[in-house]
């Protein structure tokens, strides 16, 4: 943990980190989730994906309340953790 996120890694690199953006801009938003995969996910949970450079997706997923970690949400975490190692 940083004083800027909680960051979740696997053997070989992080696979997820939980920010709070209030701290930097002005936001309405509690907090991101930002997951971290080898290929791009399209779905329109997701506020933007990002490649930072070749083989990796950055997945930001805004969360207004703790109902939006459901089950699809904790699939797409242990995909990242399996790809993290």
């Amino acid at each position: 943990m940083t004083k800027s996120q909680v960051a979740f890694h696997g053997r070989r690199r992080g696979f997820a980190y939980v920010w709070w953006p209030g701290r930097y801009v002005r936001s309405d938003v509690p907090a991101v989730l930002s997951i971290a995969l080898r290929s791009r996910i399209d779905s329109p949970r997701f506020k933007s994906v990002v490649s930072p450079y070749p083989g990796l997706w950055m997945h930001h997923l805004e969360l207004h309340s703790e109902d939006q970690l459901d089950p699809e949400v904790a699939g797409w975490l242990r995909q990242a953790r399996d790809e993290a190692g």
